[in-house]
C-alpha cells in the first residue's frame, strides 16, 4: 500500500527519530538514586516512556508500567522536579538519531512534504535537543507535550497542526513508534506509519493497525511514491 498525494508529515520524536532511551534511563535512576529507591535497567524502563515526563516518573516510583494510584501528589510531583532538573542538563549524552534519519527528514523536505513534530515530551527539551542533530529548522510546527491542553493520544494536537499549516487531516500523515501515534492518527482522521523499531511498551506497533507498517525511517520514502 502506498499513501500517495500527501502533503503534511507528522512525526513522533522519541523512539522515532531519536533514541533518547539512554538518557531517561539516567535521568529515572538518578531520581530514584536521589530518593533512596531501587534502579531499573534500561529496557525496563523503556517500557515506560511515550506519556511524557509525569507518567514516566509515576511509573518509575511505581517500578511498573501500571500506575500506584496511592502515590501522593507532592511526593511524585518532587521526583519530577528531580528527573526534569538532571534530564535538562543531560539531553544529548547518550541519546541518537535512528538511522538514516536526518538524510530522510533532508529528502523529504527537497520533495516539498510540509514537517511537523508532536511529541509527548515537554516542550522545554525539543528544541535543543533538534539543534544538538541540526533538524530544528526543518520543521514547520512543533508541539510538546504541554503546548496545548491535550496531548497523544487524544487527536487535538494533530488538528492544531493541520489547522496551522491549512492542510486537511486528508492530505496528512502521522509517523511514529507508538501506539498513542496510531491512536490519536485515527481519532483525526489521519492515516498513520507505524515504525517498528521503537519503543511502544513491548508491544507490537502492527496491533494497532496503522496504516502502514515500516521496519526502518528510510521505508517511508517508498511508502509515500
Amino acid at each position: 500500500m502506498k499513501l500517495k498525494d500527501k502533503k503534511l508529515l507528522i512525526f513522533d520524536l522519541d523512539g522515532t527519530l531519536i533514541d533518547s532511551s539512554g538518557d531517561l534511563a539516567l535521568s529515572v535512576n538518578h531520581t530514584l538514586k536521589t530518593l533512596n529507591l531501587p534502579t531499573y535497567d534500561i529496557e525496563t524502563i523503556h517500557h515506560w516512556v511515550g506519556n511524557g515526563a509525569e507518567t514516566l516518573v509515576k511509573r518509575a516510583l511505581s517500578g511498573s508500567i501500571t500506575i500506584d494510584t496511592s502515590l501522593e501528589e507532592s511526593y511524585w510531583k518532587n521526583a519530577l522536579k528531580i528527573l526534569l532538573d538532571f534530564y535538562s542538563k543531560n539531553l544529548t549524552v547518550e541519546t541518537v538519531t535512528y538511522p538514516n534519519v536526518i538524510t530522510t527528514l533532508k529528502t523529504l523536505k527537497e520533495q516539498g512534504y510540509k514537517l511537523a513534530i508532536v511529541t509527548n515530551k515537554p516542550f522545554l527539551f525539543v528544541e535543543p535537543i533538534l539543534k544538538e542533530f541540526g533538524l530544528n529548522d526543518l520543521f514547520e510546527v512543533i508541539l510538546g507535550g504541554d503546548s496545548l491542553d491535550e496531548k497523544k493520544p487524544n487527536p487535538l494536537p494533530l488538528l492544531y497542526v493541520c489547522q496551522k499549516l491549512d492542510i486537511s487531516p486528508s492530505k496528512s500523515v502521522m509517523i511514529g513508534d507508538s501506539k498513542n501515534d496510531i491512536l490519536a492518527g485515527k481519532s483525526a482522521n489521519i492515516d498513520s506509519i507505524g515504525v517498528t523499531y521503537g519503543y511502544n511498551y513491548g508491544e507490537s506497533i502492527e496491533s494497532y493497525e496503522p496504516t502502514i507498517v515500516c521496519n526502518r525511517f528510510e521505508d517511508i520514502l517508498e511508502s509515500l511514491k
